[in-house]
């Protein structure tokens, strides 16, 4: 699929790995619409890359619906990737025995899970409007950023893992749903990648080293590029389609 000319909008994408997906995407000539709820990065993101940024929780109707617009006023919208997610740890009964609270493990499924299909649902009723782009009928890809703990899980991962395990259970029938107008959707699960979470310093890369050294091959932690790749591989790939895709250099993880 050619993106040079179109929209995209890039959830989470005024750092790490949306970030880097956006950067990419901009090279292949996309417009992108930055979505975040940190201001000043994404600002910053939008205007290196000549895009526009907007302010929003993935999960709040109104808000998407004014990225979607935002980006349909830059071009024809072909593009989304779900980038922006949390996954703060906490175990389901803590070390005095009382209960995770139910609000924050369903704080955390509202973002990653709730405000994916969100986003989903109003770009794709965008991008189903919009001239296919080919005898296929072909109009645009969705990308979501799942992780690896959809499948490894590991302690105090609870509300992240379900949360991520159910945008990658979601991926196929969404694909079902919108082959009829012409968009694919795919997801990818990331291991271990060195974002700005890690920190940064003399600690934080001996910490992170001893991460890379848990990964099959190569022994390291991704980068947010190699990721980013593979994202925008799954947005051009025309016969890529309802595929959950792990870039983790082999990694499973252990449960702590």
């Amino acid at each position: 699929m050619d993106i040079n000319g179109a929209a995209a909008i890039i959830t989470g994408g005024g750092s790490g790995l949306g970030a880097a997906s956006a950067r990419l995407l901009a090279k292949r000539g996309a417009r992108c619409v930055i979505v975040d709820r940190n201001e000043e990065t994404g600002s910053q993101v939008a205007a290196e890359l000549g895009g526009v940024f907007v302010a929003a929780d993935v999960a709040d109707e109104e808000q998407v619906q004014a990225a979607v617009d935002t980006a349909v006023g830059l071009g024809p919208l072909r593009v989304l990737v779900n980038g922006a997610g949390i996954g703060p740890p906490a175990r389901t009964l803590d070390r005095d025995g009382a209960p995770l609270p139910l609000k924050r493990f369903d704080f955390v499924v509202r973002v990653n899970l709730l405000g994916t299909f969100n986003c989903i649902r109003l770009a794709a009723a965008a991008m189903a409007v919009t001239e296919p782009l080919d005898e296929y009928g072909s109009r645009g890809a969705i990308v979501n950023m799942a992780s690896v703990a959809a499948f490894d899980g590991q302690i105090g991962q609870a509300a992240y893992s379900a949360s991520k395990a159910g945008v990658v259970g979601m991926t196929l029938p969404i694909a079902r749903d919108l082959a009829v107008v012409g968009i694919r959707v795919n997801t990818v699960a990331p291991g271990l990648i060195d974002t700005p979470i890690y920190g940064t310093g003399e600690k934080a890369e001996a910490f992170k080293a001893r991460l890379g050294e848990s990964v099959l091959f190569p022994h390291r932690l991704g980068t947010a590029d190699e990721l980013a790749s593979v994202v925008v591989e799954l947005v051009t790939n025309d016969y890529v389609n309802a595929e959950t895709v792990r870039v983790d250099g082999g990694v499973r993880l252990p449960p702590k």
